[in-house]
Formats: C-alpha cells, structure tokens, sequence
C-alpha cells in the first residue's frame, strides 16, 4: 500500500513573525516547523502503512528552507519527501497548491492521499477537496477513524451530532481530524536516519503547472480594539436595564 501524506512547513508559531510591507504576505523564515495538524495525517499514514506493509511518501509546497519541518516528519518514520519550491508560487490561493500538490502526486503510483483539514497559517479547508477533484478520486472529509481493506476504505466522518460511515473505492483523499491518532515523537534513531532519506527538490515548471497567482493582498489593518461594556449598578432596579438591553436586542 503506497500512502502519500500532505505536509506544510509553517514558522513556528511560538515564534515572532512579520509581514511583507509590499506583498503583505507572511515573511517565512528558513527554521520552519511541521505544522501540527500535518502530524496526525503523517501518524495516521505510517499506521496504516504498517498494517498493510506499504510505504509513506511526504508531499509538500512551500519554500524549502532548511528542511526542519520535512525533516520532522521523515524522523516520525516516513520514507521519503518531494517538496515543490518555486518562488512563483509565492501567494497561491487553495486552488493553484491543490494543482501543485496534484502534479506532484500524479507523478508517482498511491493508494491513498492523507492531508489535515486546514493549515494553522491559512485556514482555508477547501485544499484536500480541490486536491481530489484534480487528481480525479473520491475525498472523505473531517475524518476521525479510517480502516482499508479490499480496495476500500472505510471511515467514521466526525459531524456535529456523532459520525457517519462513509466508503469508497481506492485511491482516494482522506483529511483527517486533529486527534485522529496520537502521533509519535521522533527517536533519536529515527532523526539520525532522517538525513539520509531520500528528498527531492521540484519547480512548478518541471511538473507542468501553471504558476498564475490568482490572489492577492491589497490592504492589511489592526483589528479594533474590542471596547468595554457597559457597567450597571445594582441599586435594586439594575434588572430594568437589563431588561431593556435584551429587547433592543430583541433576545426577549
């Protein structure tokens, strides 16, 4: 069973961070980290790789920098990683990373496509969806449980009130929950063989894809400080005014 996982290297959020004055885009630092959702997709795939004695792959779009957070993740036990760096894709939207990261799965045979729901530094929640629909396969969502047998694979899709079942036919795109599974730390035996697994390097050119940014930003701006309430003093008729304040809200 081949199983790909998506990956990103995002700054590490305790870290301070600064935004382009021209572009306003999020100055990325070459000391990344693996963003913490990707680790219970790369959990998950390693399981899952385990029981059906196949192999991880990691995929990932983004400036390469030193490779800490790809690195991360091959330390956790994956095989081996292809990150697309190309300094034209720099503000691509969900659509143009689906078509990137859908070129560089194409190139190669899977099973199975694991991704986490959204990025700390994006929050889109749209990749894994546009991702299936390029490289032509079904997509399960939110999931939070996931078996493969027969060809298929079998997951629980977390909702608000419990979970569906849901199935389909291999390959296939699944984006997993945080919580999923709980993901590994890394050995000192797994960071040491880390650096000698295989890791290529790829340009949009060289997979084909068109790198027209379809996105910008115009204009950034604090958000407004949140002003304080209003104070009521209890002097045995505050209800009154608590009273009023709900109909002109018409809550009551």
């Amino acid at each position: 069973m081949q199983v790909i996982v998506c990956v990103k290297q995002i700054p590490d959020p305790a870290s301070p961070y600064q935004l382009d004055p021209e572009s306003h885009l999020l100055v990325r630092p070459d000391e990344q980290v693996l963003d913490e959702t990707d680790r219970y997709g790369v959990e998950m795939g390693l399981q899952l790789a385990q029981a059906h004695e196949g192999t991880v792959s990691l995929v990932s779009m983004g400036p390469a920098g030193s490779m800490q957070g790809i690195r991360q993740a091959l330390a956790m036990g994956a095989d081996d990683a292809t990150i697309v760096d190309d300094a034209e894709l720099k503000g691509s939207d969900a659509l143009a990373t689906a078509r990137v990261l859908g070129a560089a799965i194409a190139a190669t045979e899977f099973d199975l496509v694991i991704a986490g729901t959204e990025s700390t530094d994006g929050y889109s929640g749209v990749a894994p969806q546009m991702l299936a629909e390029v490289l032509g396969v079904p997509c399960l969502t939110y999931v939070r449980e996931i078996t493969v047998e027969e060809g298929k694979v079998t997951v629980h899709r977390q909702t608000d009130a419990g979970y569906d079942v849901v199935e389909a036919q291999l390959p296939a795109v699944v984006a997993v929950t945080a919580g999923v599974v709980e993901p590994r730390y890394p050995t000192f035996k797994g960071i040491m063989q880390a650096k000698k697994k295989p890791l290529e390097t790829k340009t949009a050119a060289e997979l084909g894809v068109d790198t027209t940014v379809s996105q910008s930003v115009t204009e950034i701006a604090e958000a407004p400080e949140r002003s304080s309430g209003e104070k009521i003093e209890d002097d045995g008729d505050a209800h009154e005014r608590i009273i009023q304040l709900l109909e002109q809200k018409k809550v009551i």
